[in-house]
């Protein structure tokens, strides 16, 4: 038997019915001979609304957060009471609930009365989602014949202490594997954890960061040596770009893990952009697959994707970004200059995105944040500094874009009707950036989509499911 490791978003699991789904899937898993490692996330929106009550508790607001838990305790109580038949299994689960939610009820009085909400209150807080549905699921494997075995992530996900976006240990969370989840894998059980959530070697409660689920199924799949990571969501796998801005966007049926990384990363919202990089150092394939239709192959990202005869594989966006102009005519190439920008950028942990420089400026993009007052003032004092919000990233993503020529004349006479701000090509092989105002992302990449996916490379895209439509 082969091991598999299946993450389910919050939407697989949003209630009782989605969570059957997802047992009827491990159960295809199961009959075809895989040995599953399940990752769940909260049930859909409860990590949201945690980080609601966690605010309004350090605003002093207890009715309104406790209001909020309340309300989460009824839904998570309800949707075990949907799933388990067993009356003494349905008490011993909602007394474990009950006692959850009196925890997290005692967290949030108590940030009420000393109104400051910390990184590490945070994480604590909005690890209830996945505890909570993590321990629900299991017992609903279980009692669906498929031997679930409830793991706490935290016992097996050990990082550092940078509470909100904590980096893990692989050493530590791969004897933790092997201590743990080996042997009830060996024992033909199912291990259901929650995703998001880890611990430092202190035992306190961290987490990954946002969409930080994906990210623990592929750290489990690289420590237990997977035969395939399963990310399992409400789409068909990677599209060619967002279907709500073009209808008629395609599946796409194989991707390369650098093309899917370079996605992710510039705002393709199927995957974390930390997932790929456990899958690369064991070369193990990650399949992006829908939970409301399983009969769907999905997308499979591989190390070497087929060669694809359409210059471009996927159109990704990146929103609300701003643009940092940096001039300092006299600096620009003294030596040290560059760096002592980015030792500021550094200093504040702010990411950026694309780089530009000309004779007299440089020019960066960032996400928009609250640190951009407290960065420009830094700037200031080496050099003038005005920065514009509003901005977007379009990202253009293929193989060999550095090789093929006229692509950028393509490229730019599809949208000749944009004002582009910043344009970045030759800094990777496989990516085509530019930055345009927010407002025109939703025309400019229709007409990018109209112009590059007329006549898809069948091998790589689902030609198949256009065709009715076009009739």
């Amino acid at each position: 038997m082969s091991l598999v490791v299946m993450k389910f978003g919050g939407t697989s699991v949003e209630d009782a019915t989605a969570i059957d789904r997802t047992a009827a899937i491990v159960a295809g898993r199961i009959a075809l001979g895989k040995k599953p490692v399940v990752v769940v996330s909260a049930m859909s929106k409860v990590t949201d609304q945690l980080l609601t009550a966690a605010a309004a508790a350090s605003r002093g607001d207890r009715t309104g957060a406790l209001a909020i838990s309340s309300r989460l305790r009824s839904r998570h109580r309800d949707t075990a009471a949907a799933l388990l038949t067993n009356p003494s299994e349905i008490a011993a689960l909602r007394n474990w609930i009950e006692s959850e939610f009196d925890a997290l009820d005692e967290v949030l009085r108590g940030l009420a009365a000393i109104l400051e909400l910390t990184p590490r209150i945070s994480d604590l807080i909005v690890s209830y989602g996945e505890r909570l549905s993590s321990a629900i699921i299991a017992r609903a494997f279980a009692q669906r014949g498929l031997n679930g075995a409830h793991v706490d992530a935290r016992d097996i996900i050990i990082t550092d202490s940078q509470y909100q976006k904590a980096v893990p240990n692989d050493a530590l969370i791969e004897a933790r594997c092997a201590e743990i989840l080996r042997p009830l894998v060996d024992a033909s059980q199912v291990p259901v954890l929650g995703g998001f959530i880890g611990s430092n070697e202190a035992g306190i409660t961290t987490t990954l960061g946002r969409g930080g689920s994906d990210f623990t199924g592929a750290l489990l799949g690289g420590a237990m040596n997977a035969e395939a990571i399963e990310i399992w969501t409400d789409v068909n796998g990677i599209m060619t770009t967002d279907p709500r801005i073009c209808p008629d966007a395609l599946r796409v049926k194989v991707i390369s893990f650098e093309e899917a990384a370079e996605l992710a990363y510039f705002g393709a919202k199927v995957l974390h952009p930390a997932t790929i990089l456990p899958a690369v150092r064991k070369n193990i394939p990650v399949l992006v697959l829908n939970s409301r239709n399983p009969a769907n192959d999905g997308t499979r990202i591989i190390a070497l994707a087929p060669h694809c005869n359409s210059p471009f594989k996927c159109i990704a966006v990146k929103r609300k970004l701003t643009i940092i102009d940096v001039v300092a005519s006299r600096m620009l190439m003294t030596h040290g200059y560059l760096k002592s920008i980015f030792d500021i950028f550094d200093k504040h942990q702010c990411p950026v995105d694309m780089v530009s420089t000309s004779e007299v400026s440089v020019s960066l993009t960032v996400d928009s944040n609250d640190k951009l007052p407290a960065i420009a003032d830094d700037l200031s004092r080496i050099a003038d500094v005005k920065y514009e919000g509003q901005k977007a990233l379009v990202c253009m993503v293929g193989e060999d874009i550095r090789g093929q020529n006229g692509i950028a004349a393509q490229v730019f006479s599809a949208v000749r009707h944009v004002n582009v701000r910043m344009i970045s090509q030759g800094a990777s092989e496989i990516n085509m950036s530019f930055m345009i105002e927010e407002s025109d992302v939703e025309e400019a990449v229709r007409s990018l989509h109209a112009a590059f996916f007329a006549n898809p490379d069948p091998a790589v895209f689902d030609v198949e499911a256009r065709q009715p439509a076009a009739r």
